[in-house]
C-alpha cells in the first residue's frame, strides 16, 4: 500500500460510481491511503460536484444513471481543461475506453481492478498532472486574448474565432510554456495524451497551422507561435509583436 500522506498536503478526489460495492471500495481505499473523497452515486450528482466541486482528480464511471460519463466527461473538459481524469470501463468495453482517451481522459481502469492498479494509476495521473499549465481564464496574444472557458479568439478589432477542444487544449499547453520550445512529442505525451514512440508528428503540424489561422495577423509571419528549427514549437511570450 502506498505511502500515507501528510494531511497537510491531501489532494481531493472525487469518485462518481454507481454501483455502491464497487464506490465504497474505491473510497475506504483511497482515504487509507490518504487522499480525500468526494462521491457521487449518479450522473446528476456527478455532474454536479465535478463542475463545481473542488477536487484535484475525477474517477469517472461511463455507465450511470441520468447524464452519463461522457456527458461529464465532455463538460469538464469544456470547464476544466486540465482538470485530471480517469474512467472506469467493464471488461471489454475496448470502444468505451478509445472513446474516452480520445475526448480527453487521461487514463482508464478496468473493472474488476484491484486496489494496488487503482491507486498506481492515480498516482501516476496525478504526477503527470502536475506538469500541466494551471488553470486558467484567459490567455494574452498580440491584438487580442483568448477565452479559455469559451475557447474563442477574441481581437481588439472585433473578429471572433472559435478553437476546437483540441486547439484550446494544445494552445493552452503552450501558452503555459511560453517562451520554451516544445517538442512534437512531449506535445503528443502531454496534450494528446498519447505514447509518441513510432508516431508520425504530421498530426502536430496540422494543428499547428490550423492554429496559425486562427490566432496570426499573418500566417507567413507568425507572432503567437513560434517554429523553432530541430526543436519544435514555442508560444512567444512578447505581447507587443
Amino acid at each position: 500500500m502506498a505511502t500515507i500522506r501528510n494531511a497537510m498536503n491531501r489532494q481531493r478526489i472525487l469518485t462518481v460510481e454507481d454501483d455502491a460495492a464497487i464506490r465504497r471500495g474505491i473510497v475506504d481505499a483511497l482515504r487509507f491511503t490518504g487522499y480525500d473523497v468526494m462521491e457521487a452515486a449518479d450522473g446528476t450528482k456527478g455532474m454536479e460536484m465535478a463542475v463545481r466541486g473542488e477536487f484535484d482528480l475525477l474517477l469517472l464511471d461511463l455507465v450511470l444513471p441520468g447524464p452519463g460519463g461522457f456527458e461529464i466527461l465532455a463538460e469538464v473538459r469544456r470547464l476544466r481543461p486540465t482538470m485530471p481524469v480517469i474512467i472506469l470501463t467493464a471488461r471489454g468495453e475496448e470502444s468505451e475506453r478509445v472513446r474516452g482517451l480520445r475526448d480527453g481522459a487521461d487514463d482508464y481502469v478496468v473493472k474488476p481492478f484491484s486496489v494496488k492498479e487503482l491507486l498506481a494509476r492515480v498516482e501516476a495521473v496525478m504526477r503527470r498532472s502536475a506538469e500541466r499549465p494551471s488553470d486558467v481564464t484567459e490567455i494574452k496574444i498580440p491584438g487580442g486574448r483568448i477565452d479559455v472557458a469559451r475557447r474563442e479568439v477574441r481581437f481588439d478589432d472585433g473578429q471572433r474565432n472559435e478553437l476546437s477542444e483540441r486547439e484550446m487544449e494544445l494552445v493552452h499547453y503552450l501558452a503555459a510554456n511560453s517562451g520554451r520550445a516544445i517538442a512534437r512529442d512531449e506535445l503528443l505525451a502531454n496534450v494528446w495524451r498519447i505514447t509518441p514512440k513510432g508516431l508520425s508528428t504530421r498530426t502536430i503540424d496540422m494543428h499547428i497551422a490550423r492554429l496559425r489561422e486562427k490566432l496570426e495577423a499573418d500566417v507567413d509571419r507568425p507572432a503567437v507561435i513560434l517554429t523553432v528549427r530541430g526543436k519544435g514549437y514555442m508560444f512567444s511570450n512578447d505581447e507587443k509583436k
